[in-house]
């Protein structure tokens, strides 16, 4: 078997057993290849066309010519590691070497010399996929930008040794600790560490100077300065570097349903499993930029090993299936959960998951230690509904057929006055955007239809596991009477309320932070 060698830092480079590769002459062909390798996830065909080729093009077409240009390029007699099927496309990296994905691997060990430091920040001072910008692709281009920015992290990380190795003087950790503060400008430990370096060589006018630059740059991000104590020095970055590094722990698998339907799930962090029963508009990679949902992703990661997975016809599931229905969303959360070989887990169930939640619960009491259910009903929305009801929600059905993660301004208010009332205009432009990334409008409405039929008020009292039953006072979409007769319902069921009127959580919102302080209190309890 042939080892294959990716270099990314500068221009893109293939080697096979030593010797250079010719890549193809298209630059999005390469861009695509450099795509598939560093995301190391299976990617959606639509989404790849989307990606690198304009609409009025024959996109499909050209992904194929793509895929074709470049399996010469990195398989060989023995491996095939571009794998495609009619839906997915996937780079399997068996046998390959990628250089930043080395360097942050050395990073990681803790007898790094000095000389071995200097020489992991000289290779990642050059620039990442040099060259293979695509101006007028404005999804990778973000892309590339996000993995340029994770990459001057990983510097940062480099520099950071090499300011505090014990095995240099102050002198000779002085340019290390600039370049560290120039690298990561909001850090308040580099600038501490710049500091301490400039008082030991008696730099003290230099101190002043920067003592107060340093002041204004804190204050005007709102941060402390100087900080109270050592432990208060750690890196202070904004909130939205941290999704990137969960999606590269984040391992993303496929298992198969009983009737053939692929389903995607991953699993994040460390700790008692928590899983999380899908629910609909969830994508496992793209819900790490979520407003929504994002910020309780990390919050629950950080303590347990967070289980989720995309529903069929919804993220990275196969959307082209046969059904939707209750009994289906019940045996994809069973093939998940016997995928993992999972004996004993808190159940997480939300919106129209939670009743699958309840339906799990009760056939596997075994296996759910604590069941927690947020936004739920137990019946849908054509269970015992009126004339007018019904004719409303039939409206809604034709609406999202029609309006599906468009700029509409018609829908946008249907899921801002019911959804997420509270959320502004460019998380509402968000919102339309994921929608359209996540299913198609046919699915959108069949799941909405498939909700309609929802009906587990006979099983409510047949739940024997603890419950915790969440919601918001002023759901606009899910009143709370419905959680309050959940509760009741579920023998010795806890309940809480949030102040919020949102069936879906901001992240940014308080009654978020409660949200997750009140499941991590009531799994360890």
């Amino acid at each position: 078997m042939a080892k294959l060698g990716i270099q990314t830092l500068g221009e893109l480079a293939i080697s096979r057993d030593g010797e250079c590769v010719p890549l193809p002459a298209s630059k999005k062909t390469r861009a695509l290849l450099a795509y598939l390798v560093l995301t190391g996830r299976p990617q959606r065909r639509d989404r790849l066309c989307e990606m690198f080729w304009e609409i009025p093009d024959d996109p499909r077409a050209a992904l194929r010519w793509s895929l074709s240009k470049l399996r010469p390029v990195v398989n060989d007699a023995v491996t095939e590691r571009l794998a495609a099927d009619r839906e997915r496309v996937t780079f399997v990296s068996h046998q390959v070497e990628i250089d930043i994905r080395r360097l942050a691997e050395r990073l990681e060990r803790e007898d790094l010399t000095v000389a071995a430091l200097r020489e992991m920040a000289e290779r990642l001072s050059e620039p990442l996929l040099d060259g293979l910008d695509l101006p007028n692709q404005e999804l990778f281009q973000r892309w590339l930008t996000a993995e340029r920015q994770e990459m001057q992290r990983l510097r940062a990380g480099v520099l950071h040794r090499l300011a505090t190795h014990g095995d240099i003087t102050p002198d000779q950790a002085l340019p290390w600790s600039r370049a560290w503060l120039e690298a990561d400008p909001f850090n308040r430990e580099a600038a501490a560490r710049l500091l301490v370096c400039l008082r030991q060589l008696d730099r003290l006018r230099e101190v002043e100077t920067l003592s107060r630059e340093l002041a204004r740059r804190f204050h005007g991000a709102g941060l402390e300065w100087p900080p109270k104590s050592a432990s208060e020095q750690g890196a202070a970055r904004p909130d939205n570097e941290y999704p990137r590094q969960w999606l590269a722990r984040q391992e993303i698998h496929f298992c198969t349903a009983k009737d053939g339907v692929r389903i995607a799930y991953a699993c994040v962090g460390e700790g008692p499993p928590l899983v999380k029963a899908a629910n609909w508009l969830t994508h496992l990679e793209l819900d790490w930029d979520a407003p929504i949902w994002s910020p309780l992703f990390r919050e629950l990661a950080s303590e347990h090993l967070l289980v989720r997975y995309d529903e069929r016809g919804n993220g990275l599931s196969d959307w082209d299936v046969g059904e939707l229905s209750f009994d289906v969303f019940v045996t994809d959360l069973e093939t998940v959960i016997d995928a993992l070989g999972l004996e004993r887990f808190a159940l997480l169930g939300i919106s129209q998951g939670a009743a699958v939640s309840i339906e799990y619960a009760v056939r596997h009491p075994e296996r759910v230690s604590q069941l927690i259910l947020f936004g739920a009903y137990a019946a849908g929305w054509r269970i015992d509904a009126s004339p007018q009801m019904l004719k409303e929600r039939e409206a809604m059905l034709t609406l999202t057929e029609t309006g599906w993660g468009q700029d509409n301004p018609a829908y946008r208010q249907v899921f801002s006055s019911t959804f997420m009332p509270s959320a502004t205009f460019d998380e509402l432009q968000w919102f339309n955007e994921f929608q359209r990334r996540t299913t198609s409008p046919e699915n959108a409405a069949r799941f909405l239809s498939a909700f309609g039929d929802i009906d587990v008020r006979h099983r409510l009292g047949l739940v024997y596991v603890p419950t915790l039953v969440i919601h918001s006072q002023r759901d606009g979409r899910i009143p709370i009477d419905s959680a309050r007769k959940i509760a009741a319902a579920i023998p010795e069921a806890e309940f809480m309320s949030l102040d919020s009127d949102g069936h879906l959580l901001l992240g940014r919102e308080p009654a978020a932070q409660e949200f997750v302080e009140a499941v991590r209190r009531f799994i360890s309890t």
